[in-house]
């Protein structure tokens, strides 16, 4: 949307490697190629590519883990908040609680199928936990690369602090020629939608793909989407809270 020309180049990329671009709704192709190709596959998109992505990103090459232990988790919270408030990425700090819930869940179901609204319906992308990283990479390059796939969105999660002051810090890197920062928020808002959720309906969802991949339904993934509101996040002037 930004730059035209850099969008009709991509465009044209995606129309040598295929006549019809997958990972829309509205195509029967990718119905086809979701019950082929859509399976959780081992190391699947936990490969960063080249530029942006820091290998090993702990959490004291961000914060003084030392220094902040003596303040409450209120103060930890104002200070991840604010020193990201300056930075193009998404961040969050999520109770201990609901990570507890993420990360349990995370372990029995380790991907998912998200899907991020566009203008000519919804493109595809499939995350994949790789420890405490979930990485995600977009259906169409999985498609096309396979497992060598690399990842365009890591989330990091850093439960340092969990026990002791009761939150989980969350921070991003994205590669920025493929997802802007509140396309990447949307996909991040996703996780604790699917994952995190108390209706058994949605994270039946997630176990349906992780484990009965031949009744898994796309669509569903959009209807739950859309009644939660995120599926709306992506018009103008309507970017999500990042806290």
């Amino acid at each position: 949307r930004s730059s035209p020309d850099v969008f009709e180049s991509r465009m044209e990329k995606r129309s040598e490697v295929k006549k019809q671009p997958v990972g829309y709704s509205n195509q029967g192709e990718f119905i086809r190629c979701m019950e082929e190709k859509a399976r959780p596959a081992e190391g699947l998109g936990t490969k960063t590519s080249k530029g942006g992505f820091t290998k090993d990103k702990t959490l004291d090459s961000i914060l003084n883990v030392e220094m902040v232990k003596e303040k409450s988790a209120e103060e930890i919270k104002q200070i991840w908040n604010q020193y990201f408030s300056a930075k193009d990425t998404v961040y969050a700090v999520i109770p201990a609680e609901k990570f507890d819930l993420i990360w349990k869940r995370a372990q029995k179901c380790p991907s998912f199928l998200y899907a991020l609204p566009r203008k000519e319906g919804y493109e595809f992308f499939v995350g994949q936990w790789s420890g405490t990283e979930l990485h995600f990479t977009s259906l169409i390059n999985i498609q096309t690369q396979g497992e060598t796939a690399p990842s365009q969105l890591v989330l990091y999660h850093y439960p340092e602090l969990q026990k002791e002051k009761g939150i989980v810090l969350m921070t991003a890197e994205m590669d920025s020629k493929f997802l802007v920062v509140h396309e990447a928020q949307c996909l991040a808002n996703q996780v604790q939608l699917f994952y995190a959720t108390d209706r058994s309906q949605t994270y039946e969802l997630v176990e349906t793909f992780n484990h009965r991949s031949s009744e898994f339904k796309y669509m569903s993934v959009i209807a739950e989407l859309e009644q939660s509101g995120l599926g709306r996040e992506l018009r103008p002037g309507q970017v999500s809270d990042k806290s």
